[in-house]
């Protein structure tokens, strides 16, 4: 019996068709990269645009924008280290009081937790995230601030006696440095327990097994197996909480008594740079004192970006670290 060849029509067909998904497909990794291009372009944009307004302040201000305390608009002067010390200060407080509670919600999520209670807890901690900062603003003027003023801050310094310390003296006025930070804590909390929890999860089993089988305790297996595995991440989870802090803004403003003096008093209102850029860019009407506000913004731009690139990357260690 002879065979009968195919139709010559049917392979110009599929030689059509792997053509036309070749090109397809270069389309779509057009396309792709153009998108993933967009993301540090506007990055790029920003920090040019940004940089390029702040430039005059700079050139005429020089160092005297960071380590003056003098703001005045009318003289001309304008020294932005209240703000810069507000910031940090403030930010440091929030990573004190929330990564602790971070690290416990996500040890026992990942270790403690039946299984049907760690999407429910999970769900409702990312949920602080989704919350818009006025409405935390709202909560800490109406609730927030009155606790601490008639409950919290006379606590601390009449009977724990911790006002014989800077940090703790001075009359309580309620909006200050202390609200600042309990509400960034509240705010930074979510990222730090969403990193935390994942690296955590993401240890291997054959770690716990091992502490185990050596005879540790539970405990003894989550303090010297566990977190050392996951130590990079979890860093890179507070630096993330850091990052969020640092450019608070709404919220800060509503808390801090915005108010430009160093002190070391926690109970002082205080000023962070994007509370100053906050409460005086729509009055901002000389070009100086808009390219002053610029260049604050602009600190706070490069503090930013570095707290977070050094967060991703060390969330990219432990990644990297897990999969060798």
């Amino acid at each position: 019996m002879t065979a009968v060849p195919a139709p010559a029509v049917s392979t110009d067909r599929r030689r059509l068709t792997v053509h036309e998904t070749a090109i397809g497909d270069r389309i779509y990794e057009i396309v792709t990269t153009a998108c993933a291009l967009v993301v540090p372009a506007l990055v790029i944009a920003i920090a040019i645009a940004i940089f390029a307004g702040a430039w005059p302040a700079f050139s005429k201000l020089g160092l005297s924008i960071v380590t003056s305390s003098d703001w005045d608009v009318r003289a001309g002067r304008f020294g932005a280290a209240p703000a810069i010390f507000g910031t940090l200060v403030s930010s440091a407080l929030a990573l004190i009081i929330a990564t602790p509670l971070a690290i416990g919600v996500a040890i026992f999520l990942s270790e403690f937790s039946p299984t049907w209670l760690r999407q429910p807890i999970g769900f409702l901690v990312d949920l602080l995230a989704a919350v818009p900062s006025v409405v935390y603003g709202l909560w800490g003027i109406f609730v927030l601030v009155p606790l601490l003023r008639e409950q919290v801050m006379p606590f601390l310094r009449d009977r724990l006696h911790l006002g014989a310390t800077p940090f703790f003296s001075g009359p309580a006025y309620g909006p200050s440095m202390l609200a600042a930070g309990v509400i960034l804590a509240i705010m930074a909390l979510p990222y730090i327990s969403a990193v935390s929890r994942e690296v955590l999860m993401a240890v291997p089993r054959s770690q716990r097994e091992a502490a185990l089988a050596l005879g540790a305790t539970r405990w003894e297996m989550i303090r010297d197996a566990v977190i050392p595995y996951a130590k990079s991440g979890i860093i890179g989870g507070i630096m993330l909480g850091l990052g969020r802090a640092l450019g608070e803004t709404m919220a800060v403003t509503m808390v801090i008594g915005n108010r430009a003096e160093i002190s070391a008093s926690l109970f002082a209102p205080g000023y962070t740079m994007a509370s100053l850029i906050a409460n005086q860019f729509s009055e901002a009407t000389s070009d100086l004192h808009q390219s002053a506000l610029l260049a604050v913004g602009a600190i706070l731009f490069v503090i930013t970006l570095i707290v977070n690139a050094v967060a991703r990357w060390l969330v990219w260690q432990v990644s990297r670290d897990r999969a060798v």
